[in-house]
């Protein structure tokens, strides 16, 4: 049996070792706050000298995109949202990337990874692969985006209706913003091979990316219809992953989710709260 002494210094010490963890994550989250403040107030000062140009409609936005790509000279840079591609979708996109081949330009794709799910986007990514198109995968992605020659940028003015609307950024801070963002997509992902990419045997405590974002995402609360559009899957299929993941952590919030996960070392505690 165990002496109530003892079992309160036990006490004590882990809710010492608690404290001192939510002070640290206090810490780095007054770091973060900061340096968010920081970037803002530079992209503040930029925006006063840009140009913002709203975009309505999809025939608007697809006729503005043909014309930047017509510009472009260097690189194009995207991030391709919705998991499989519509056929339409695919069909508008490929006459752009032959001009952009023709003419040199270097273009770089993230896609999400479960395009692999559909064999007509499997093909149109060996497509664009052939024409020059550096193509990798990811999880999950924030929302659709363009950036051409890294001096304008596209993005949707709502992410979950991409044909609603868009706005065209030319602002150097919001810009460089938005490329420090694909290029730590970019370092994250999985080139494209031409097939669902080979997975090395993972453990009992490990998580597969898609996995890993879902835990992420339920940590910052979004709902499963939010989930669902960021893997690029079903809502059906985004609960199915949700509810076996809770399971698997014996969590019975979302939160708790996270959390947990990070206790067991499955996501790093910083990307869990």
């Amino acid at each position: 049996m165990v002496s109530p002494e003892v079992a309160l210094e036990a006490l004590l010490a882990r809710q010492e070792n608690e404290l001192l963890e939510r002070q640290q994550r206090l810490a780095d989250a007054r770091t973060e706050v900061s340096r968010f403040v920081d970037d803002y107030n530079a992209a503040q000062r930029d925006l006063r000298g840009a140009v913002i140009e709203r975009l309505h409609g999809l025939e608007e936005i697809r006729f503005r995109i043909e014309e930047l790509t017509g510009k472009c000279a260097s690189e194009l840079l995207a991030f391709a949202t919705g998991g499989p591609q519509s056929e339409a979708g695919r069909l508008a996109s490929q006459p752009l990337t032959e001009n952009l081949a023709a003419r040199g330009v270097a273009m770089r794709s993230i896609y999400l990874e479960s395009v692999h799910n559909d064999p007509a986007t499997v093909e149109h990514l060996r497509w664009l692969c052939a024409h020059g198109d550096e193509v990798r995968t990811t999880a999950s992605l924030p929302c659709r985006m363009l950036v051409f020659d890294r001096t304008h940028a596209v993005v949707p003015t709502d992410p979950d209706d991409s044909a609603a609307g868009a706005l065209v950024l030319n602002g150097r801070g919001v810009i460089v913003a938005l490329c420090d963002l694909f290029e730590r997509v970019w370092a994250s992902g999985v080139p494209f091979a031409g097939g669902r990419p080979q997975r090395a045997e993972r453990g009992d405590g490990e998580l597969t990316p898609q996995e890993k974002a879902v835990v992420q995402l339920l940590g910052e609360g979004y709902t499963d219809e939010v989930v669902a559009r960021k893997l690029g899957v079903s809502v059906r299929t985004g609960r199915r992953i949700t509810a076996e993941l809770m399971s698997r952590l014996g969590a019975r919030s979302r939160f708790q989710a996270g959390l947990r996960a990070a206790q067991l070392g499955w996501i790093d505690e910083a990307e869990a709260v």
